[in-house]
């Protein structure tokens, strides 16, 4: 019997879970599912005979060995800057160890402890991470393979809700983290390569630079700039690539809209606003907003930012009810970000009978024999339920599938890595194809770039 620990039983385990159980008669399996709220990780396991759940505290060094000690390889599902201590542990017990997470620099500082005692440590092995990498990567790799050379690789993914559950004017909901929605794209300005020339956005821009794209069945949808689109640019191979940009999707008119909140200041989370438990709503929007003895709230926000009565942005923002007088912020010592976030989860949560969607969009331009080709390749994911997610699916998958190709030998290759050779990424994608995750190729003419970025 070949004993699996998972760690973390939130909303991207239920997939990773429920495949794993499937799995666990024919494969000899024990998977025991470890979280502080040991009743999440009793919902996904039911009465599974081969499955079961315990209390885990990452941070209780004791029962968190214990845990590992007993296990054949540890799939943390924990959020990222909690790996590294499951990490530490598995390299002194000698255990394999699978994340979604982007690689910290403490992971990848185990790596030469990793490899020297045989472990395969694989990460980023979600959706975006993840899945984003192994399908890039196969189509990279066979241009490559039939003599072509890369010249443009862009990539976009996007967490959206589906369209049957689509029914406010930002066609928007959240479908997993809202604080990173808030303030996605901070931190510095976007840098990305345009036709052999570096390009940087910075962030009061990010979302008035968007490029369009068209999802067959699905409809068309924007994406802004990814802060560092340059990361993996030596990762893929793609050193002399000439277009190199990776960005973040949504619906059509979602960037112009947020922009607004941007503008003002209220995605700010760097500083708090005083007495914010006793604000309104309309008392956080006025706060940002001149002062003016005669003109209401929503005059001065008008003018403030230019928008005209009949702009379909001013519908939005009214949507949201954030000029109410009665809705109170109810947060301490409050950064901006932290109320807009919880002004926004008032419209913005998922209802019960609502269902999410992941979108991702890949562009390859390539040389052949003389000649620039291009081939875009688009994915579509939609969720069932809101516990058996599209988010959930796409990412608790990809771990899963990884453990078990692990676990059997399949992949092999020690050391702490990502998904980018093709003992990984063929046998997942296939395998992938079968749960519906499925990638749609078509050949279009080469356009090399896109006006509003040039």
């Amino acid at each position: 019997m070949r004993n699996i620990l998972v760690i973390g039983s939130g909303k991207s385990s239920s997939y990773l879970i429920k495949y794993l159980l499937e799995k666990a008669n024919a494969e000899d399996l024990q998977i025991t599912v470890g979280d502080l709220n040991i009743e999440n990780a009793r919902k996904l396991v039911g009465d599974h005979p081969r499955a079961n759940a315990i209390t885990l505290d990452v941070f209780n060094a004791e029962s968190r060995n214990a845990a590992i000690t007993d296990a054949d390889i540890v799939v943390s599902m924990l959020p990222a800057r909690f790996h590294i201590e499951v990490a530490k542990d598995c390299v002194a017990l000698g255990k394999h160890m699978v994340t979604a997470s982007y690689v910290s620099k403490e992971m990848q500082a185990l790596d030469e402890q990793v490899k020297a005692k045989g472990l395969v440590f694989m990460n980023e092995i979600g959706v975006d991470p993840g899945i984003d990498h192994m399908s890039a990567m196969q189509v990279i790799d066979r241009i490559r393979d039939n003599g072509g050379k890369m010249i443009l690789f862009e990539s976009f993914t996007g967490g959206l809700v589906a369209p049957e559950s689509d029914n406010n004017l930002w066609n928007y909901k959240f479908t997993w983290n809202p604080r990173n929605v808030v303030v996605a794209g901070q931190g510095g300005a976007a840098k990305f390569l345009q036709e052999g020339a570096y390009k940087y956005i910075p962030y009061n821009r990010l979302f008035r630079r968007t490029e369009f794209l068209e999802v067959e069945g699905f409809g068309r949808f924007e994406a802004y700039a990814n802060r560092d689109s340059l990361k993996y640019q030596h990762v893929y191979g793609l050193d002399h690539v000439q277009t190199l940009y990776r960005g973040t999707m949504r619906r059509v008119g979602f960037s112009r809209a947020w922009n607004i909140f941007v503008t003002l200041g209220m995605t700010d989370d760097s500083y708090t606003i005083d007495d914010s438990e006793n604000m309104s709503y309309r008392d956080f929007v006025n706060a940002f907003l001149p002062y003016s003895p005669t003109d209401s709230v929503e005059l001065k926000l008008r003018h403030q930012v230019k928008i005209d009565q009949d702009d379909i942005v001013w519908d939005k923002l009214l949507e949201l009810d954030i000029f109410s007088s009665t809705k109170m912020v109810e947060l301490a010592k409050a950064t901006p970000a932290q109320i807009l976030q919880k002004i926004l989860m008032d419209s913005w949560t998922l209802d019960e009978d609502d269902k999410d969607m992941i979108v991702m969009y890949h562009k390859f331009g390539y040389e052949l024999n003389g000649e620039k080709h291009q081939i875009d390749a688009t994915m579509v994911a939609l969720g069932e339920d809101q516990t058996y997610t599209a988010m959930a699916k796409t990412v608790g998958l990809p771990v899963a599938m990884a453990t078990m190709a692990i676990l059997k030998g399949k992949i092999n290759t020690p050391g702490v890595q990502i998904p980018i050779n093709k003992e990984v990424y063929n046998p997942i994608l296939e395998e992938l194809e079968d749960y519906g995750v499925v990638f749609n190729e078509k050949e279009v003419p080469y356009l090399g770039y896109n006006p509003l970025n040039a």
